[in-house]
């Protein structure tokens, strides 16, 4: 997974890579005991809880497996199987997790795809989520604590997972009793035809619980080295880090990355074709919903709706999931009706579905996106919707189309990105970034804005979001690019915000912190104008 730390890690070859797909559970005795979630906090505030569940963004992060979203492939490219039915939930989790560190696959998704398949309760569902994101979120700080008691740890990844998943239980979740985490893990070990390995775990998990009791769990020391402090403590990866210190200073840097939402919830939005707003709560309160309405104008948070993307309102197209940053990007456009626009990176769907119904039906949105089983997605959410005013359109939006230049009366360009500012729902994000991936991003939306201004016609506008906090993609990628552009210059009006984020706005930008921007995600946008 890029950036995890172990002792003395074998590199992943073709010769000694474990197979690369989801991990499939053999039955196997022994009791399941029911748990409820619940969180261990380390004594003397060494843990901290990983709680947020987040709700999923609209962008796909730069570098995403090529199968497509959440589709991880056996070799010999035969779908993978599905997991048993007896699979309990800390199985569920390991599997998931496996999935992740494993056969790269997202980790939303490899959970969402484990929890389709697997027969539990709804209980166990809540357990298995909470074990799989409490591991991935503390990913490296588990790994600096297990190192205090494993001399070497094993090369075989399946157990790695494995003490992870035990650790993470032990350090965080303070309703699974400990001896639970360990027999569980034990018993795991042995299922997996590891059992040499048995001892060792059972030794390190007990020595783990004792340390942690004790208070005698070491950390980084922060007076000396504060990057690497952050670094393990919040299991990001050190450059990430620097280049967050760099940018915020380590106060504000350190809120960004220790930032877990109190609360989880779905953002919801009316078809504005459909329903106004007073409508929309009719029908929530209807439900029997949990709503207050959010910073954005047509949002609503949600809390205990269920499955959202199988609920007949939302098939019928009356309502969409879309997070606040996401709508607010598309609300910068300013779409009225009669405009043709352009949403490239579009997929799957969202801003541009936005900005048709801001547009009542009339006018054009062109949206588009490189890969043909991504147009889909914007295909299949139009005609949810009923919009028949957007163009889905399979292209590389690098590759100038000149049948558009000089012609739109607003591009906006969600480009991908490093993902950082949504890495509280997606924490898996965090360990794919490397510096030259970086580079090859930076470089990537520079690609994009330089072709895509091309399709502003005078007196249009541009507007540029990412779902990162990195100055590099952000604040500096525009500064480069109006260097570049002089017939470019950033709008001052900030009537498009809410007031409670009008404070944030400079020089036509802003950058959105989760931690400070209660409901939002990390998001950078910029408004821009095409004066001749």
């Amino acid at each position: 997974m890029g950036d995890q730390r172990f002792d003395k890690p074998k590199p992943r070859t073709r010769e000694n890579s474990v197979a690369r797909r989801p991990y499939e559970w053999k039955p196997e005795g022994g009791k399941h005991e029911t748990r409820q979630d619940g969180r261990r906090l380390v004594p003397g505030g060494a843990g901290r809880p990983g709680q947020n569940r987040g709700s999923e963004g609209e962008r796909r992060p730069f570098g995403a497996p090529k199968d497509g979203p959440g589709f991880v492939r056996r070799p010999g490219g035969k779908p993978a199987a599905g997991a048993p039915k007896n699979m309990d939930a800390r199985k569920l989790a390991l599997s998931a997790l496996c999935d992740v560190t494993i056969a790269d696959a997202y980790g939303n998704i490899a959970l969402d795809k484990r929890l389709r398949e697997a027969d539990l309760s709804p209980e166990d569902k809540r357990l298995a989520t909470n074990i799989f994101y409490t591991a991935l979120e503390n990913r490296m700080y588990i790994d600096y604590l297990l190192a205090q008691f494993i001399e070497h740890m094993p090369e075989e990844q399946v157990v790695r997972e494995l003490l992870h998943i035990a650790a993470a239980q032990i350090l965080f979740m303070d309703r699974v009793p400990d001896y639970a985490a360990v027999d569980e893990a034990v018993n795991q070990i042995k299922a997996f035809n590891r059992a040499q390995y048995a001892p060792m775990v059972n030794g390190a998990l007990r020595n783990l619980i004792r340390a942690r009791d004790a208070g005698e769990l070491k950390t980084p020391d922060r007076a000396t080295n504060p990057v690497r402090y952050l670094s393990i403590m919040h299991s990001l990866p050190e450059t990430m880090v620097a280049r967050l210190v760099d940018t915020y200073g380590e106060a504000t840097a350190e809120e960004i990355v220790s930032f877990k939402p109190s609360e989880h919830w779905e953002t919801v939005r009316p078809n504005l074709n459909e329903l106004d707003d007073a409508a929309f709560e009719k029908l929530m309160d209807g439900r029997g919903w949990h709503f207050m309405p959010g910073t954005v104008p047509h949002s609503w948070h949600v809390i205990g709706a269920g499955d959202l993307p199988s609920d007949p309102d939302y098939r019928r197209g009356l309502f969409s999931i879309q997070s606040e940053s996401s709508m607010l990007a598309a609300m910068a456009v300013g779409a009225r009706p009669g405009m043709n626009i352009i949403d490239a990176c579009a997929a799957p769907g969202g801003k541009t579905a936005l900005m048709a119904e801001q547009m009542q039906g009339s006018g054009r949105v062109y949206a588009f996106e490189l890969h043909e089983h991504r147009v889909e997605l914007i295909k299949k959410t139009a005609l949810r919707l009923r919009l028949y005013n957007i163009r889905p359109v399979a292209t590389d939006a690098t590759v100038l189309r000149p049948e558009n230049e000089d012609a739109m009366d607003a591009v906006l360009l969600d480009a991908p990105c490093t993902g950082l500012g949504v890495m509280t729902s997606k924490p898996d994000l965090k360990y794919r970034l490397k510096d030259e991936k970086i580079e090859s991003i930076v470089e990537t939306q520079r690609k994009l804005l330089d072709t895509c201004c091309r399709y502003v016609k005078p007196g249009g506008t541009l507007v540029y979001s990412t779902c990162t906090l990195l100055k590099d993609e952000n604040g500096d990628q525009i500064a480069s690019f109006l260097e570049r552009h002089p017939e470019f210059e950033p709008i001052a009006d900030d009537s498009w915000l809410p007031d409670r984020l009008k404070p944030y706005f400079r020089n036509g930008t802003i950058q959105l912190l989760a931690h400070r921007d209660k409901g939002m995600e990390g998001f950078f946008i910029a408004r821009l104008r095409r004066a001749r």
